[in-house]
């Protein structure tokens, strides 16, 4: 049976009519001997019930996707982590997309809402174009944009004040004596490096210093990129004494140059990044970073979801979510007294650990120990 059992080889098989297994399957109203040669037939041949054809039914699939630009990136799985176990709670299941930034698949992604295989959408682009916005309008689910998009765009909307975040990180710095700060940012065509970009040339100048040229490095938002600009940098401005870093990733790359290069971090560098990730906590030195609410942005778009699939009339949302900055050894020098738990986010308390919790399980042991990265 290539195909699988259908309706029709059930009822052969329970001896009942096509009718009566549509009822039992559909939970209608029954006689129990009925019901139960059905259940006896569908369970002998493996029946599993079509659900797209429940869904084309009911018009609901109970699932949600969410598109994202990179699903490596500490940044997004911070998200999933609350999107997910609140669309559990409320009787969804996620589907996830990574169109590698790509804007032509992130606008198939929006266009394919009307195939109806999701009944929402969660979607974080770092770029956002005439098409993305002409395709919102005319998109056929309900939509939540995780960033910026123009202001007057009807689209429920959770945003991050990057600007801010750029602001305390060179208030940070400033006040730390550092006076050539450099800047480490992604492609200005996105949303996240066209902010920081603005936000670090206002700081500046709010705080009376010059801006350069020459301190200024456009690469990609990954470690790798990170370690090219800061290269390029160290060879035009041997004299800069911090780098301000558009994400934690290209902060992770300007450590490992720092480290290459025999520049002691912060002594004769100050290293800050953004997004707060679990690599900043877990990186040597660990690196101060700009918190810009990776899980709150996750969870507060999913509740916009779940709220506009209940109220589909409500007027669009807007959310933004204040960034924190979190000092860590990279400016202030001093690391944390404990190994960092990446879990609870606080040192380890070295008493209650149990036996090879740091240093990894035992062999045999088939529990695993915290280790640093992504996860």
């Amino acid at each position: 049976m290539a195909d699988g059992p259908t309706i029709n080889t059930i009822a052969e098989r329970a001896g009942v009519s096509i009718a009566s297994v549509s009822r039992v399957l559909n939970g209608l109203p029954t006689r129990q001997e009925t019901i139960r040669k059905v259940l006896a037939a569908a369970e002998e041949l493996g029946y599993v019930r079509n659900a797209v054809a429940r869904s084309l039914k009911s018009r609901r699939t109970n699932q949600v996707a969410f598109a994202m630009a990179d699903i490596g990136n500490p940044v997004y799985l911070a998200m999933v982590r609350q999107i997910q176990p609140v669309l559990k709670a409320a009787g969804y299941r996620l589907v996830l997309h990574s169109t590698d930034a790509i804007a032509a698949d992130e606008i198939d992604v929006l266009h394919s809402l009307g195939e109806r295989y999701v009944d929402g959408l969660i979607m974080s682009p770092l770029r956002v174009t005439d098409a993305h916005l002409e395709t919102l309008k005319a998109a056929r689910a309900p939509v939540v944009i995780i960033g910026s998009v123009p202001d007057g765009t009807r689209v429920d909307n959770v945003r991050a004040d990057s600007r801010t975040g750029v602001r305390l990180a060179l208030d940070h710095l400033h006040a730390l004596g550092r006076r050539r700060i450099a800047l480490v940012n992604g492609p200005l065509d996105t949303v996240p490096g066209a902010s920081r970009g603005a936000a670090y040339t206002e700081a500046l100048e709010e705080l009376g210093l010059p801006y350069d040229e020459g301190l200024v490095e456009i690469g990609d938002f990954y470690r790798a990129d990170g370690a090219r600009a800061v290269a390029a940098l160290l060879a035009r401005r041997p004299d800069l004494d911090a780098l301000m870093c558009a994400n934690d990733l290209i902060a992770l790359g300007a450590l490992d140059v720092l480290r290459a290069a025999g520049r002691r971090v912060p002594e004769d560098v100050a290293v800050v990044g953004m997004d707060d990730t679990e690599l900043a906590a877990a990186s040597y030195p660990s690196l101060t970073s700009v918190s810009l609410g990776s899980a709150e942005r996750g969870k507060a778009a999913v509740e916009l979801l779940l709220d506009r699939l209940q109220r589909g009339d409500r007027e669009p949302r807007l959310v933004t979510v204040p960034p924190r900055l979190v000092v860590r050894a990279s400016t202030s020098g001093e690391e944390p007294a404990l190994p960092y738990d990446l879990t609870t986010r606080t040192p380890y308390d070295l008493t209650t650990q149990p036996p090879g919790a740091l240093a990894g399980a035992a062999p045999g042991d088939k529990s695993s120990a915290h280790e640093g990265g992504a996860g």
